[in-house]
């Protein structure tokens, strides 16, 4: 007899993970554990609009560096 599968919609992630997730991507640090919870909880979309935040925000912080440094 076949287990049945978690549902994956009864489960959602806190903002607060889906940042982590998002920053432990940036830098390419993952446990295996913490892969397969994030697979279960989060959202692609939640991530994706994460990432975009995240993105923004380090090129932003660049571009303000580099200002400071050069002014």
């Amino acid at each position: 007899m076949p287990m049945a599968e978690p549902d994956r919609t009864s489960r959602k992630a806190t903002p607060w993970q889906v940042v982590k997730a998002v920053l432990s991507a940036f830098i390419g640090i993952r446990k295996r554990a913490g892969h397969e919870r994030d697979v279960v909880t989060l959202s692609p979309v939640h991530v994706i609009v994460a990432g975009i935040i995240a993105a923004v925000i380090f090129v932003l912080s660049l571009v303000m560096l580099v200002r400071f440094i050069t002014s």
